[in-house]
């Protein structure tokens, strides 16, 4: 069987045994925090755990509380890989996601990039690189249940991409939409799931294709303040001359305190269509 159609199948098989399995699981009895809102702040003291959408690939089902802001920024993030023609190396200091708390199980979210490199291949010279600010994402996270409580949680979250007008957009409008599930599966471990289609602007053929993407990540302790995770992210594309990308990722998370969480991943490619190999670090901070 080929590799690619292989690990599809494995993660879909995956995902296909735990997720009603999850689904059962009661959602619990959570605090009622419907009277909070943006102009009315959750007090502190009542505020749920830090969770961050960062550094897997799998998006948290947890809103920021209401009335209260979160940042999520990314030190740097390196990616490479080996393309016909040369070789691909990418580079985005400051990558950002700004996030609101608009009501007790939603949020409004803001991610950009301050400044990206990219370089079809090194040995070419400055010739072949460009550079610039990312476009914008605005996204809305919707929590429907499990945001105070429970063994499970579950969120929806639609996006759109709005482009910026620098070397590295294409200057297209896109978006989607994603579904998130977390589990917490035991004591000291957890697993998430996400699928999510992404409506992207094929410029071969001046059309927009339709992207899949699925991810089951595991969250573990190891000690103290110190977390893993390791995770798997499939891609797959409504273009036909598109293949199937299968990505092993994984990394630690340090909390400082109940606000402040810094981490550091690495993803792996796992078929030929994937970057080779991608490294980043950043930090959550909550106010």
């Amino acid at each position: 069987m080929n590799t690619k159609i292989f690990l599809w199948l494995v993660s879909i098989i995956v995902e296909i045994i735990l997720i009603p399995q999850v689904i059962a699981q009661s959602p619990g009895n959570e605090e009622d925090k419907s009277e909070y809102n943006l102009f009315n702040p959750v007090p502190r003291e009542s505020m749920r755990p830090l969770s961050a959408d960062r550094p897997d690939a799998t998006e948290s089902p947890i809103t920021v509380d209401a009335g209260h802001f979160q940042v999520e920024l990314s030190f740097f993030d390196y990616a490479e890989n080996d393309i016909d023609g040369g070789d691909f190396e990418a580079w985005t200091a400051l990558d950002a996601n700004i996030k609101i708390g608009l009501l007790h199980n939603v949020d409004l979210q803001f991610v950009f990039g301050l400044y990206s490199e990219e370089t079809l291949d090194p040995d070419l010279g400055p010739g072949s690189t460009i550079d610039g600010f990312g476009d914008l994402q605005i996204r809305t996270k919707i929590n429907l249940w499990g945001n105070d409580g429970g063994e499970t949680a579950f969120g929806i979250m639609p996006f759109i991409k709005i482009p910026t007008d620098t070397a590295l957009s294409n200057g297209k409008v896109e978006g989607g939409f994603i579904a998130m599930l977390g589990w917490d599966a035991g004591e000291s471990w957890g697993l998430g799931f996400q699928a999510e289609a992404d409506f992207v602007y094929d410029d071969a053929d001046d059309s927009y294709d339709t992207e899949f993407l699925h991810t089951t990540v595991l969250g573990f302790d190891i000690a103290g303040p110190l977390g893993g995770y390791l995770e798997y992210v499939g891609v797959f594309s409504s273009d036909p001359g598109s293949a199937y990308r299968a990505i092993l990722s994984g990394g630690v998370t340090y909390e400082v305190n109940e606000n402040l969480l810094f981490d550091l991943g690495t993803q792996i490619g796992l078929t030929d269509s994937a970057n080779d190999f991608q490294i980043f670090s950043g930090f959550t901070m909550r106010y």
